[in-house]
């Protein structure tokens, strides 16, 4: 069983992208994670009707997700939250996997990524 945390306001803002993706009752959310640079992970996102192969179904409170094997080891223990601003919005992953950045000397990895500059699949 996988360990995969969501904040309330990330749960709504998951649930809303699923629910109005137009992709059925069965729909998911997608996230596609990997990682890359100094900030950790990199992530794209899609609301699909069902799973893709190879991916794993995850139900974490309300959401489904359909998550990708290297999706499943990287948010391994994270939390997932989604912060709003003035200026827009993204989903921020906290993970417990050190950051690859070797000067900031972190033991975790906070990776915030706005959802207008993910890729996302109408």
């Amino acid at each position: 069983m996988m360990e995969l945390k969501l904040t309330a306001a990330a749960e709504k803002f998951i649930s809303r992208m699923v629910r109005f993706g137009g992709a059925g009752n069965d729909a998911g959310f997608r996230l596609s994670v990997s990682a890359g640079g100094c900030s950790g992970l990199a992530s794209e996102f899609s609301v699909e009707a069902a799973a893709l192969p190879g991916d794993a179904v995850v139900k974490v409170n309300t959401v489904k997700f359909f998550l990708p094997a290297e999706s499943r080891m990287l948010l391994e223990g994270a939390t997932i939250d989604f912060t709003e601003s003035p200026t827009g919005g993204g989903l921020n992953f906290v993970t417990a996997t050190p950051s690859t950045c070797g000067t900031c000397g972190s033991s975790g990895s906070s990776t915030s990524i706005d959802i207008s500059s993910i890729g996302h699949k109408h």
